[in-house]
């Protein structure tokens, strides 16, 4: 059984940082592709990052420059780095693991950001 759990979220000003963790359990970690979301409400969820097991890096045009995904296979976790935190930022961010048409999604975690 495979579960996503993200940590790292909560409250901070506009221009601060937040650090996003993505803990996973099961195997093949270092196969699946691993994403960041975020949706917020009456919003469609949308990709914010992504890295394949090979490390290539894709973002969203809006956090480019901003965001930093990573992936620590020995630990399991992938993570979101965000620096200078903007208030339209705000919104539930959700983890997702993918392996061909095996497909899992994290809870989400609260980002709030403070103008």
């Amino acid at each position: 059984q495979v579960q996503l759990v993200e940590s790292g979220g909560g409250f901070v000003q506009a221009g601060g940082s937040l650090r996003l963790s993505c803990a996973a359990s099961g195997s093949g970690f270092r196969s699946w592709l691993m994403s960041w979301y975020r949706q917020g409400p009456g919003k469609q969820r949308e990709l914010v990052a992504s890295i394949s097991p090979t490390g290539i890096i894709d973002y969203a045009d809006s956090v480019k420059g901003r965001f930093t995904i990573s992936r620590d296979n020995a630990k399991n976790t992938a993570y979101l780095q965000m620096n200078s935190l903007k208030s339209e930022d705000t919104d539930v961010y959700f983890c997702n693991g993918r392996f061909y048409a095996r497909n899992f999604w994290g809870r989400g975690t609260q980002v709030t950001v403070s103008s």
